[in-house]
């Protein structure tokens, strides 16, 4: 982990990882495989995840008075559930066959939102059965592979929640998914001095980057948001999906 390569690829991905925590869509997902192109998946998923949570303080400071109690509620017990069935069969389920599930989820749902030309939903209450299960798979799929943005969206955009709402729950229920997966982590050898040095670099480029994000998200339109959200959504889970394919094979 070292040479001008190395650092260029990862002040990029820990900008990416800030404008996601700054509530630009999905960017923080493409992190870890930014990272891949100079060292290993697993490697970079460790060097990365204490760049997520040190983002998520300032993500959490920008959106504090922008959430849905209600929603964070519902999603953050399955997600804990979901990190705790990760951890215990991390050793037994393929990292590919849950990517390539993800993908499908997201392309699904993306495209059911585009060809109805439905992008912006009228506000609804969250039930609480679905956020449970969709909670669960955003915190497994997350613990797998930091891509729990596909199965977490399914559940909240169809709520109608306004941008900043929208922005800031995503912000906090990522932000507490996080520091759960610091435990197993640790646990699984993840974090490590090393890990720890480089990481600690590339904090000041993350938070930098998540008031960036703000801004932008403060700039977009409404429906400019919400469109951009479904589009990346379906172009990421595109990518899992070829991720996924390409890991079985």
């Amino acid at each position: 982990m070292d040479g001008w390569a190395f650092w260029a690829v990862a002040v990029v991905a820990a900008g990416l990882v800030g404008m996601g925590k700054g509530g630009v869509p999905v960017v923080g997902m493409l992190g870890v495989p930014v990272m891949a192109l100079v060292i290993s998946p697993v490697v970079a998923a460790g060097l990365l995840l204490p760049v997520y949570v040190v983002s998520d303080m300032f993500g959490l400071y920008a959106y504090r008075h922008a959430f849905d109690r209600r929603v964070l509620a519902i999603v953050l017990p399955g997600a804990v559930a979901g990190i705790a069935f990760g951890w215990a069969t991390a050793s037994i389920v393929p990292e590919a066959a849950v990517t390539l599930l993800v993908g499908v989820i997201g392309v699904v749902f993306a495209l059911s939102l585009l060809l109805r030309k439905q992008v912006v939903a009228a506000p609804r209450r969250g039930e609480v059965a679905p956020g449970l299960f969709w909670g669960a798979i955003t915190g497994f799929t997350s613990f797998v592979s930091h891509a729990g943005a596909p199965p977490y969206q399914v559940y909240t955009l169809p709520l109608g929640m306004s941008k900043a709402v929208f922005a800031g729950t995503s912000t906090i229920a990522f932000a507490v998914i996080n520091a759960v997966k610091l435990v197993p982590y640790y646990a699984l050898g993840q974090l490590n001095p090393a890990n720890l040095r480089v990481a600690a670099v590339l904090f000041v480029p993350a938070a930098i980057a998540v008031f960036a994000g703000v801004r932008l998200v403060n700039w977009m339109p409404e429906r400019l948001f919400f469109r951009l959200v479904t589009w990346a959504l379906l172009l990421i889970s595109v990518k899992l999906i070829w991720d996924g394919v390409a890991g079985l094979r």
